[in-house]
């Protein structure tokens, strides 16, 4: 079992290597001395250490009042999510899946052994109540994997209570500078370690602006893999939004490569893209359950209590969590099945060696305003097309297309941005626009799928289906008015529309 702490903390150096009198600082009106803790963590990566070149840290440690397995994330500057597990002789099942999407088949190897003397203080107020905890730290690293050495430093902690107010450790700091106490220049013990006790290596090869066509092209599908792994811990453990991120990257990279082909060969990008539609299709089992279970909720929030015939929201409930408690399960599984393994390790090397064609070389403001143009054009149509039809079921499937090719027309100008500037940004806006009126006539028509559904199953058990025909007549109106509202958005693609 795993738990969660969010934590929130700076790091110190000082030559004197001493905590000054913090009392007064903040509404401390005292300085609890708390001991001194014995704290040994054996941190544990990839041989070519990839958790650390994502900010990550996995250690198990004993000593102190958390020993266990500690899994840490970051969330923002001085922001990590610390996920727990109880000790053991190898690492968790649970925090070995959370690392699963950068791990993959490498092994995980004790790289750095840190042993530290803790002297801990706790920062209160006049009540008592715990403010944040400071401690000095006297630390010892030993690399374990025998090309390495050791290194020796004391520190200062800073780390805030539960539920404490981070502004906070804001006027600390500025008691901690006026007594000559400056912030670390290592995010974490661990950075700190790796860079002292590291054998000789050859310099990092620096990043390079984009110039040509590929490399603007190459540089956001990097961004959208780097998302895709970044997001496969966050869907893991159901962070809000992050099956919906996680879609929309997998999005971005397929139709990077469906509509820059004059640039990357479709013969080898074309089989990573029916890959990615796979992944973007598990993904949406669970993320269109909830967009349509929160539709659905808000639609009868705002029905007056008197039109609310039986137990409609009990139905609702029940008939959401019945088909998200199996798309969830299933999600999971494919997150932890071969196919999406072998999908990221695809990814990364058509990356590392990308099929290229001629004109990948030329100029940014050529070959992509080319593609982009070309996906513009292709909305215009299946809009126009769509608009020419009467109302009804096959009107509905042909905005749905329009609506596919409004997502791939707004990536693609999105891909375009640092090339094309300000054109590119206007395109973004008229395609978003139109995406977000044909996500929403896409909606209502899965809506009134789900009420003939659920009327269906009321009627079944003798309940009223009164409700659910009130509300799949309201969801009709909110299509009718999205389709009146379609051609003035139309006419916002401007002449780049035109071909």
């Amino acid at each position: 079992m795993a738990d969660t702490k969010r934590e929130i903390e700076r790091k110190y150096e000082s030559d004197e290597s001493g905590l000054p009198d913090l009392t007064g600082v903040g509404g401390v009106a005292a300085v609890l001395d708390k001991g001194v803790a014995e704290l040994d963590a054996v941190y544990y990566d990839t041989a070519d250490e990839r958790l650390a070149a994502d900010g990550l840290t996995l250690r198990r440690r004993t000593g102190g009042s958390d020993a266990g397995w500690h899994l840490k994330f970051p969330v923002a500057p001085d922001v990590r999510d610390e996920i727990r597990a109880p000790l053991s002789d190898t690492v968790p099942d649970t925090l070995a899946g959370l690392l699963r999407s950068r791990v993959r088949g490498a092994e995980l190897l004790p790289l750095v052994r840190l042993r530290s003397q803790r002297d801990v203080r706790h920062l209160v107020d006049a009540d008592g109540t715990l403010l944040a905890e400071a401690s000095t730290d006297a630390v010892r690293a030993d690399r374990l994997t025998g090309d390495g050495g050791s290194a020796q430093w004391t520190e200062i902690e800073v780390e805030l209570a539960d539920g404490g107010d981070p502004r906070f450790l804001d006027r600390v700091e500025k008691r901690l500078r006026k007594a000559g106490v400056r912030p670390s220049a290592s995010p974490s013990k661990l950075a700190r370690a790796l860079a002292e006790t590291a054998p000789d290596r050859p310099p990092a090869r620096e990043e390079t602006a984009p110039v040509t066509a590929g490399d603007h092209v190459l540089a956001y599908l990097r961004a959208q893999r780097d998302a895709v792994v970044a997001l496969d811990p966050a869907v893991r453990r159901d962070v809000p939004d992050s099956v919906h991120r996680m879609r929309v990257a997998t999005r971005r990279m397929r139709s990077a490569f469906r509509s820059y082909g004059k640039i990357l060969d479709r013969t080898v990008s074309d089989p990573l893209g029916a890959e990615l539609k796979w992944l973007a299709g598990e993904l949406g089992l669970d993320r269109d359950q909830e967009v349509l279970t929160e539709r659905l909720t808000a639609d009868l929030d705002a029905l007056p209590a008197e039109l609310v015939s039986g137990p409609v929201r009990d139905r609702l409930t029940a008939w959401s969590r019945e088909r998200r408690g199996g798309s969830r399960r299933r999600l999971l599984a494919v997150l932890d099945g071969p196919r999406h393994l072998v999908l990221l390790d695809a990814l990364d090397a058509v990356l590392a060696d990308p099929p290229l064609r001629p004109a990948a070389a030329g100029k940014p403001s050529k070959a992509i305003a080319t593609a982009v143009r070309k996906d513009f054009a292709t909305l215009a149509r299946l809009l126009d097309h769509a608009l020419e039809l009467p109302p009804g079921d096959e009107r509905d499937v042909a905005l749905h297309e329009a609506r596919k090719k409004a997502k791939r027309a707004r990536y693609a100008a999105e891909a375009a941005l640092p090339a094309l500037g300000d054109p590119a940004a206007a395109l973004v806006r008229s395609a978003k626009t139109l995406q977000g009126l044909l996500g929403d006539h896409q909606d209502s028509v899965m809506a009134r799928l789900a009420l003939r559904e659920l009327a269906a199953r009321a009627e079944a058990a003798g309940e009223s289906a009164f409700t659910y025909g009130l509300l799949y007549g309201r969801e009709e109106r909110r299509a009718a008015d999205v389709e009146a509202e379609l051609p003035g958005a139309r006419g916002t693609l401007g002449a780049g529309a035109a071909g």
